[in-house]
């Protein structure tokens, strides 16, 4: 293979990165449980950046009813940040002969 095709091949993929990279930052995502009694928001780094809680939870003073709440809240938004990486990634690297598939460590 030529130099200048490797360079060319090179700079599409630090593209590619940079492109990946705002898109993760792009995501945010929004779950709750308990229909609506714990909601939480994400970023596409699976960072909480909100999180509401009913008082109602409080007023039970069920700790392991927050709990559960929290916990199925949190995982439901990390599982919607997944899908939605993962769909952003399809549709970023179906246009890309042999990128279709591709998984990238850590993303997903």
């Amino acid at each position: 293979m030529e130099v200048k095709a490797l360079q060319q091949i090179l700079t599409q993929f630090r593209q590619m990165q940079e492109n990946l990279q705002k898109q993760v930052e792009s995501v945010h995502v929004e779950a709750s449980a308990g229909g609506g009694m714990v909601n939480v928001k994400m970023n596409g780094q699976k960072q909480l950046t909100e999180i509401r809680i009913d008082p109602e939870v409080f007023a039970g003073k069920d700790q392991e009813l927050m709990q559960d709440l929290v916990r199925a809240a949190v995982n439901e938004a990390g599982r919607r940040v997944d899908e939605e990486l993962a769909s952003q990634m399809k549709s970023f690297t179906g246009g890309i002969p042999g990128m279709a598939g591709l998984k990238i460590p850590g993303l997903f």
